[in-house]
């Protein structure tokens, strides 16, 4: 019932610090509005709309192919299953909180024979050490660049380097869960292409930092991509037309791929206002892209309490839910963008003393 009632004080609240905005249908009606009518679709994976963006990303992460799935689980998996049968090994590594491991219903197992080795210790992003400690003989070593269920941690980027030179030494291939990598960009201060340059295969998303309907490229060589192109066919992505989120993707991306550094400085500066609260903390403590995850040192139910009282009060909401983490912690994911610089700065200062205020009278 009090989860019932956050995310309605929330909904009601005048600003909100997540995100780009609601999910609605002006989302789609935005991308739209400046098209000719006349345009024609795309057809079953071919036709002008989905060439012309495949082509565009392909060269924004400087990769030779790109093909447009309708979701980053069919393209991931038929990455990986590629990967396993050029070499005749059934087994991947990846982090023990992959999504593919932890929200996928055993995919990559029930629908490809897959065994995934995982690496490194949940609480920390993978290393070289974890890599060259390999027991297992591996196809592919896939890398999720941030590392979401942790906080959005990345490995140093000369760590990346050294992956890469040893996956390449060692005839492993390297895949890349880029699904935020855009906003993963001004911490490292490289391009998408300099970062994929260190992965065989690259999967990006368009509904996360971008803001699209939903969509996502897979990136690599020809030839890998002409053979994602057959394994999409048999996995049903091929629909008759997937425009609607194409032209989302291309719209948002357009708008959104050079702000990165915006989102991730906001992420910074709204972290620090966090750790000046009594009792809350964020992981990480000092962001390294737009995203965060914030622990409240407190049971949930008094934290949802006193946080619709605060969105009451200042009319800035911060999250719509907090997972309890045990009795006496909870915590959430926070993501970065464009509704982050709309909310005045002397408005948001306002809603963190308050915040800070009530802590401690409950804390007393």
């Amino acid at each position: 019932m009090g989860e019932n009632r956050l995310l309605e004080a929330y909904k009601d609240a005048l600003y909100s610090i997540q995100g780009h905005g609601k999910r609605n249908l002006d989302v789609l009606k935005e991308a739209f509005a400046q098209l000719d009518g006349e345009m024609e679709s795309d057809m079953y994976g071919s036709g002008k709309i989905i060439e012309d963006f495949q082509q565009k990303v392909a060269g924004s992460l400087g990769k030779e192919r790109a093909v447009f799935f309708p979701s980053g689980t069919m393209a991931q998996q038929i990455a990986l299953r590629i990967w396993c049968d050029h070499k005749e090994v059934p087994r991947v590594a990846y982090h023990p909180l992959c999504h593919l491991e932890i929200h996928e219903e055993d995919g990559l197992k029930k629908l490809h024979g897959i065994e995934p080795i995982l690496v490194a210790n949940k609480d920390r992003v993978i290393g070289l050490g974890d890599v060259v400690g390999l027991k297992d003989d591996i196809a592919c070593l896939l890398l999720e660049l941030p590392q979401r269920e942790i906080g959005g941690q990345l490995p140093e980027y000369e760590t990346l380097e050294a992956i890469s030179r040893f996956c390449r030494d060692k005839g492993i291939k390297l895949h890349l869960d880029g699904a935020r990598l855009y906003e993963v960009l001004p911490y490292y201060g490289k391009s998408a292409a300099e970062i994929c340059d260190l992965f065989d295969s690259v999967y990006i998303s368009f509904y996360k930092g971008i803001g699209g309907i939903a969509g996502a490229i897979l990136a690599g060589g020809e030839a890998f991509t002409e053979e994602s192109k057959v394994w999409k066919r048999r996995h049903g992505g091929d629909l008759i037309s997937l425009y609607p989120y194409i032209i989302s993707a291309d719209y948002y991306f357009d708008q959104r791929v050079n702000k990165m550094d915006r989102y991730y400085e906001g992420a910074k500066e709204l972290a620090a206002h966090f750790n000046g609260c009594e009792g809350i903390s964020t992981l990480p403590e000092k962001p390294v892209s737009n995203m965060f995850h914030v622990f409240f040192h407190y049971p949930k139910t008094m934290v949802e309490s006193i946080l619709i009282d605060v969105y009451k009060e200042t009319g800035v909401g911060l999250t719509g839910y907090v997972k309890e983490v045990s009795e006496d912690e909870c915590a959430y994911e926070v993501s970065t963008g464009d509704q982050f610089e709309s909310i005045p700065k002397e408005k948001l200062k306002t809603t963190f003393t308050l915040l800070n205020e009530k802590l401690k009278q409950a804390n007393k």
